[in-house]
């Protein structure tokens, strides 16, 4: 059975359904969630995407990110990935939405409505082989200073939108 993702307009209006694969093919914009946990040390939990993966194989990225099924509410949905590629549970906080389009792989567009969630985490993830290949923790300077020096190495979102983290990171720890 196909997977579907929501289609939206600029505005996060839902407009339709389509199978995931054809809105990457044809550059659909459709709605997302991206992760951040952030442990009590302040450094991020970073996941490196499965060799597998029909994009971005092997590059690292924020905790965990997918797409909302139909009738599941955004929260909701980053609750369950997280679980389901992860291992993990905690509170999650809303923290900004973007959009961006960004070719991830030959013949593949990523075009998302990202909606951005945190939270704060000692838990060590019990990963999900099939999605993420390996996980580590990484201060958010370090984490900066590798985007510039390494960029080849992180997924196109994170980098579209690692500056906006960086403006929220202060509001994690009030």
């Amino acid at each position: 059975m196909a997977e579907n993702v929501i289609l939206v307009d600029k505005y996060d209006n839902e407009i339709g359904l389509m199978p995931k694969m054809q809105a990457h093919i044809e550059g659909e914009l459709h709605r997302a969630f991206s992760i951040f946990i952030f442990n009590s040390k302040g450094q991020l939990l970073l996941q490196q995407r499965a060799f597998g993966k029909y994009h971005s194989g092997g590059k690292w990225t924020n905790t965990c990110c997918s797409h909302p099924r139909l009738g599941e509410s955004n929260l909701a949905a980053a609750h369950r990935r997280l679980k389901e590629e992860m291992g993990m549970s905690c509170e999650l906080s809303y923290g900004f939405n973007f959009i961006y389009k960004a070719s991830v792989n030959e013949g593949i567009l990523e075009h998302e409505f990202d909606h951005v969630y945190f939270g704060i985490s000692d838990d060590l993830p019990e990963i999900n082989t099939e999605e993420v290949s390996d996980y580590k923790y990484l201060a958010i300077e370090d984490l900066a200073q590798d985007l510039s020096h390494k960029p080849d190495s992180y997924t196109e979102w994170l980098k579209i939108c690692f500056n906006k983290v960086i403006e929220f990171y202060p509001q994690i720890y009030k």
